[in-house]
């Protein structure tokens, strides 16, 4: 047959190929022509060679990626692969050094930053998910809890529980037939990341005589791993919110050009060296790469403030880093290949018992009814603390001693909605996203016209509500306010009347958040939370989870109703801040106008992003950070709805859109859709289809 590349109106690729190893040649040959400077940084990010291009503010990057051993750890995971997969993954890697010239002579970023294009290893599409990855499970958020019970007391540490800074989340919900207008189920949601220009999901449909898939791959890694539709089963994910990476205090010792790490049976050898990073336009940067017993060390010196001291002779402090694709030498890409042969949920339940990074709950539906709802991934088995705080190495309780199996699952008996809360995970994980989302998802299927008769189109409703529960704490302390001034009691009237949906048109979302940011900055600045804000000596990567105002701002719900905390009045804070805004104007200006996109862009442009409705707590997840900017970093990364009755009344939408070149027609086309909640057309009809008759 060879290969046939077709495009759709919106410019996604659909690919056809004799077998599953000419059709995965054919995926990284597109994914370089559409994607070549995104696939390339990503490349370099999992070597830790960004800075060479990109220059000083990439170290810290880089030296993490070099010291947590992202590129070693996929090589491992790669040679450790079966035969076939292995193959299977070869041959992608290979289309990508197919199309990575001629992809890049369309991207104007390589010759901006004098970038040439390199050679992707068999291993790299492995390393280029671990990269993505290895924060997901926001470890960094034990050193954030190491500091408020060093400072506070263990107790307070629960004050701040909230869904991870780094962490990405994800909305998910599946519709039984018995309550479609077909008869056949549907399955929808949308992932939460940082929303990334070009996007981390690329829409795309695969079709050789073993399958014929359409979904969201992630850019660089073949197949579809997170949302797809074979035609006869579909499958979806959220984040699991497990715990299974672990922080460990080490003691260190040198003798010569050794390295000892002190474990629990005395002084062991660990490995080490050094590495060099290029600087653009500054002086390399030498790191040392060292790896104890426990995992690679991610921080020495002064930046291990974190590490417990020990009963013994004193050593070097520092922190390794355990996670499960260093300990098992594998991600869980065996279950790639096999979901794209999936016929049935039973099918997707077996290649997801393959599935290793990261921990996910599954939901998945097939045409005969079959349901799925389960989580899937390698989480450890070990002591209850591993989970909270960084541990000491030398202590045999800390140790790992196997694995969680079976991983939970759970029947499904009418709706089934995933949201990052606690349920089917729980005891996987140590923090959880508050139930607002997912409450709200289900009061809204429930409740709809359409609730025991809805249509794919029905849910993108869904998908953009911006109702926003977890206000109630900051509201109802600003009902019991007397005494205020004339401009401050109307502000509060006001928002007194607001209906709690945060819509980009709405001022009164604009006062709230105006309102909430205040309340913020004066809980971080109160004498009891103030110590927190000291900053810890560690790398600028992890100050994003121990910074306070964000920490307080996603933990106001608590931080408003406890007692716990000495001298706090908060309905005197409350008072302030809603006379502070009523003094500066009770901010008339729409939610939409201050509350605007700010997507990562490996080379920044001028300008502002557009508005946006949503919230942190909302449906439509748009995450800013209170009292520091309403500009938001993180949201819906794509959406879809996946129709079982037929495949092409199926819907979706990426943020930007399907080609990563800047300027293309494809390039922000389905930016608009995004914004207003739109969805556009799944096709997988090769008549409806235009055939590409030109090599790039």
């Amino acid at each position: 047959m060879g290969i046939q590349i077709f495009r759709d109106s919106w410019g996604i690729p659909h690919l056809r190929a004799g077998d599953a190893l000419e059709l995965a040649h054919a995926q990284g040959r597109t994914t370089a022509l559409d994607r070549a400077w995104q696939i390339e940084v990503e490349r370099h990010r999992s070597t830790g060679a960004t800075a060479a291009f990109l220059g000083p503010a990439a170290v810290g990057w880089d030296r993490f990626a070099r010291q947590v051993r992202l590129d070693d750890t996929a090589r491992r995971c790669y040679h450790a692969l079966d035969d076939d997969t292995a193959a299977w993954v070869r041959n992608y890697a290979d289309g990508v050094n197919a199309g990575l010239g001629a992809g890049a002579r369309r991207a104007p970023e390589f010759a901006a930053t004098g970038l040439a294009p390199g050679r992707w290893e068999p291993w790299t599409p492995l390393a280029v998910w671990l990269s993505h990855h290895i924060l997901f499970a926001g470890f960094p958020a034990k050193l954030w809890r190491e500091a408020v019970a060093r400072r506070l007391g263990a107790g307070a540490i629960g004050l701040f529980a909230a869904d991870g800074l780094g962490a990405g989340g994800s909305n998910g919900w599946l519709v039984p037939g018995d309550r479609t207008a077909t008869g056949a189920a549907l399955l929808a949601g949308d992932p939460h990341r940082f929303i990334e220009e070009p996007g981390v999901y690329q829409q795309i449909h695969l079709s050789c005589p073993e399958y014929d898939v359409v979904g969201l791959a992630v850019p660089g890694v073949p197949g579809i791993a997170h949302f797809g539709h074979t035609g006869a089963v579909a499958w979806a994910i959220t984040n699991a919110m497990a715990d299974y990476q672990d922080l460990y205090g080490e003691r260190l010792r040198r003798r010569g050009e050794t390295v000892e790490a002190y474990g629990p049976d005395g002084w062991e050898p660990a490995s080490a060296h050094l590495e060099s990073v290029q600087v653009a336009g500054a002086d390399p940067v030498e790191v040392e790469v060292i790896e104890t017993a426990r995992g690679p060390v991610i921080l020495t010196g002064d930046s291990a403030w974190a590490a417990p001291s020990g009963g013994f002779a004193p050593g070097e402090p520092a922190v390794s880093l355990r996670y499960p694709p260093r300990v098992r030498a594998g991600l869980g890409f065996e279950a790639l290949p096999a979901l794209l042969r999936a016929r049935t949920v039973d099918d997707v339940d077996r290649a997801f018992d393959r599935w290793a990074e990261p921990v996910n709950v599954v939901l998945a539906a097939d045409t005969a009814g079959g349901l799925l709802h389960r989580v899937a991934g390698a989480v450890p088995i070990r002591h209850p603390a591993n989970g909270t705080r960084v541990v000491p190495a030398w202590e045999r309780e800390h140790e790992w001693r196997g694995w969680h199996d079976p991983m939970p699952r759970a029947p499904v008996r009418g709706l089934a909605v995933t949201a990052n809360e606690r349920g089917l995970s729980e005891p996987l994980g140590v923090e959880f996203a508050p139930p607002h989302r997912a409450d709200r998802i289900r009061e809204l299927l429930e409740t709809a016209p359409a609730s025991r008769a809805c249509s794919a189109g029905d849910l993108a409703a869904v998908h953009t509500d911006t109702f926003l529960a977890s206000a109630a704490p900051l509201l109802t302390l600003l009902a019991k306010l007397d005494g205020l001034t004339p401009e401050a009691a109307r502000l509060r009237d006001r928002l007194l009347g607001w209906d709690r949906r945060m819509d980009d048109t709405s001022t009164g979302a604009a006062a709230y958040a105006a309102v909430r940011a205040a309340v913020a900055r004066r809980l971080a600045a109160h004498p009891a939370l103030a110590v927190l804000a000291e900053p810890a000596p560690c790398p600028e990567l992890f100050r994003p989870w121990l910074a306070l105002l964000p920490r307080v701002a996603y933990a106001m719900e608590t931080l408003l109703t406890t007692d716990r905390l000495p001298g706090l009045d908060q309905a005197e804070l409350v008072r302030q801040a809603v006379e502070e805004v009523a003094a500066a104007g009770g901010t008339p200006v729409a939610w939409g106008e201050t509350h605007r996109l700010a997507a990562w862009r490996a080379l920044p442009v001028d300008g502002e992003g557009p508005g946006a409705g949503g919230d942190h707590d909302c449906v439509l997840a748009t995450s800013s950070v209170p009292g520091v900017t309403d500009h938001f970093a993180r949201g819906p990364a794509a959406r879809y709805v996946w129709d079982l009755a037929r495949r092409d009344d199926s819907l979706w939408v990426v943020p930007f859109g399907a080609c990563g070149v800047p300027g293309d027609a494809h390039s922000r086309d389905q930016l608009p859709l995004w914004l207003r909640g739109e969805l556009v057309p799944v096709i997988t009809d090769w008549n409806r289809l235009t055939e590409e008759r030109h090599v790039h």
